[in-house]
């Protein structure tokens, strides 16, 4: 079975939220867009993927009789588990990975629970090129370009034709990502890319073309912009 580790329990203070779930304040993942919290506009696209048999919510420790209530409450009946973050992601994947159950596990995609604008076929394209290569990711061209700089002064320009913007979902073959996390957690690593950690061990990872709209929510600035993609995403 192809399984999804979808992460969301970051306190998201970055977009203005206290991580507790009340008010204003709350967490961004918990937040409403257009009527409905981030989370569940993210968990409806995995609920509607043809290659997702069964996902897994990370969510913030504290808030999970909150999201455990919410999957009741907008009908979310792929997840398995909801499971309790740690401090980094790195800590919180590996604890959805943990949840998953080995014996059955064939492809995982670990999903941002903050990217609620994926679509069910770059879900499901993306989990077919990890079938064929054993690892891929979905990824968007750069069309702004980029500087790399050094001391405070541009050293070159890179070519954006050979660079790509990482997104999620990221996929894998189960033994291979546990290999990876197994991996960085004996050496103390964190990431904030499952694809660093595999490509670590020498595997090649393959790309699946995405959407630049997959955009990742971060700041409160992003909020703006979501309700627009949201509106247009419905369309």
């Amino acid at each position: 079975m192809n399984v999804a580790i979808i992460v969301a329990a970051g306190q998201g203070t970055r977009a203005g939220g206290r991580g507790d779930g009340s008010g204003g304040g709350r967490a961004k993942q918990f937040r409403e867009l257009v009527g409905e919290p981030v989370i569940i506009h993210t968990l409806r696209r995995f609920e509607q993927s043809a290659m997702i048999g069964e996902v897994f919510a990370v969510g913030p420790a504290a808030q999970s009789s909150a999201l455990l209530q919410l999957l009741k409450q907008y009908q979310i009946r792929k997840v398995a588990r909801v499971v309790a973050g740690g401090a980094t992601r790195t800590e919180s994947v590996w604890r959805g990975l943990q949840a998953v159950r080995s014996t059955t596990a064939e492809i995982v995609a670990v999903h941002d629970g903050v990217r609620p604008f994926v679509t069910p076929d770059e879900i499901d394209e993306t989990v077919r090129a990890a079938q064929a290569h054993g690892a891929a990711i979905l990824a968007a061209p750069i069309v702004e370009t980029i500087k790399e700089i050094n001391n405070g002064r541009v050293a070159r320009t890179l070519e954006r034709e050979g660079l790509r913007r990482a997104l999620t979902p990221q996929c894998f073959r189960y033994e291979l990502l546990r290999r990876a996390y197994e991996t960085a957690l004996s050496e103390n690593l964190t990431a904030t890319d499952d694809s660093a950690l595999v490509e670590r061990l020498g595997i090649p990872v393959a790309i699946v073309e995405g959407h630049p709209r997959n955009i990742k929510i971060t700041r409160p600035e992003d909020f703006a912009l979501a309700e627009v993609l949201l509106k247009e995403f419905a369309d």
